[in-house]
């Protein structure tokens, strides 16, 4: 049997758990991992062994000459300095989502790519995810026709917790929420209909989450903590405890952008952090049907029958329903798929699904949107 690949974490908490899957595939090895913070670096250790290399500096990692490949999990706005550097030193990547949270960043990530002949993976896990996996097989097998919209809602009930208590809240830790949370969905958007938005307008708002609280305040050193009128699921952990009603947050809690390609497919996305309930809606309509995502995660697939009458309620369709199937892993069982398309990429030079490219234009719409919200709502051109 080969030797295993050994891969070294640039970011060991949060997202980096996924890095397990590796472990288990048998043909990779978590053998080093980065973090400034010390507790997430012990947690590390208990899981991937004490002997297991550990640094606070990524540049002592990615200077081994005994590990092939890293994966990073820093904060967004940490993305591109430590991805380029590993590419230079002959390393492949792991990048998660988003690329970077400037377009100027992404540039500079796919350059070094390019230049340095290293292999780089985005983590679009969705892509891998049987539940729009199925309504891209109903697409291209024509059942709706030619795809001409594409309309989505995300409803958040974790938003507070998740991006208004960390760095997350503000433009310089993230541009904008349309890119951490909606280039998830502005990928799969690319993916379904087969084309980039190239044009967008925006309008959101901050309707919740901001205020007037020093920015220095944190949930454990509040007095109103419990009863501040927080709509987070959740307020626990050690990196979630700034205020989330702080001066400087200055991201939309609550968004909509409509898009248009060459081609003239029309797309809209729209997000709430405050909603009580979290799902995705997805609704995919072509010239001859409509795909409808549900909340139980089953999807819905109407079409026109042919010879239609006219009815007093409309025109008459046939309906068929499609089950997803129990799944193993995080996001409906597409992480550890999209862990397995990594070392697949790396071993048997099987491409993953999404390119730099598909990175780099999820980020360039979300970017574009946020530049209309933020500028009297004026449609921009998304250029890269």
């Amino acid at each position: 049997m080969q030797n295993k690949l050994k891969i070294g974490l640039v970011g060991v908490a949060h997202r980096a758990h996924i890095a397990r899957h590796w472990q288990e595939d048998g043909r990779a090895v978590v053998s080093a991992g980065c973090d400034i913070v010390p507790e997430y670096l012990n947690k590390f250790k208990e899981e991937y062994g004490q002997d297991t290399f550990t640094c606070d500096d990524y540049r002592k990692l990615i200077s081994r000459d005994d590990i092939d490949a890293v994966a990073i999990f820093t904060p967004d706005n940490f993305h591109a300095e430590p991805a380029i550097a590993a590419l230079e030193a002959g390393k492949d990547v792991f990048l998660e989502k988003p690329m970077a949270i400037t377009v100027e960043d992404c540039r500079k990530i796919v350059a070094a790519e390019k230049m340095s002949g290293r292999k780089l993976m985005i983590g679009f896990n969705l892509r891998y995810n049987d539940y729009f996996n199925t309504m891209k097989r109903v697409i291209e097998d024509g059942t709706i026709g030619e795809i001409k919209t594409i309309w989505i809602r995300h409803f958040i009930n974790y938003g507070g917790w998740a991006y208004f208590h960390d760095y997350r809240a503000n433009q310089k830790g993230s541009t904008s929420l349309l890119l951490q949370k909606a280039s998830h969905d502005i990928d799969i958007a690319h993916y379904l209909i087969g084309e980039y938005f190239d044009r967008v307008a925006g309008m959101g708002t901050l309707s919740v989450y901001g205020g007037d609280k020093p920015n220095d305040l944190t949930c454990d050193k509040c007095p109103e903590s419990g009863s501040c009128g927080d709509f987070s699921e959740r307020s626990d952990g050690p990196n979630k405890r700034m205020c989330c009603f702080r001066k400087e947050v200055d991201v939309e809690d609550q968004s909509a952008i409509l898009m248009s390609t060459k081609n003239g497919i029309m797309g809209t996305y729209q997000q709430c952090h405050f909603s009580p309930d979290s799902w995705r809606n997805y609704a995919i309509i072509g010239t001859r049907g409509r795909i409808e995502s549900n909340p139980d995660e089953s999807i819905t697939v109407y079409t026109q029958k042919k010879n239609q009458t006219r009815k007093s309620a409309g025109f008459s369709y046939s309906q068929a329903r499609f089950e997803i199937g129990e799944t193993r892993g995080g996001h409906g069982g597409a992480d550890p798929q999209m862990c397995e398309s990594f070392l697949d990429y790396l071993i048997d030079d099987i491409p993953p699904r999404a390119t730099s490219l598909d990175a780099l234009m999820a980020v360039a719409v979300g970017v574009k949107g946020a530049e209309s919200i933020r500028n009297g709502n004026i449609p921009q051109v998304v250029e890269i």
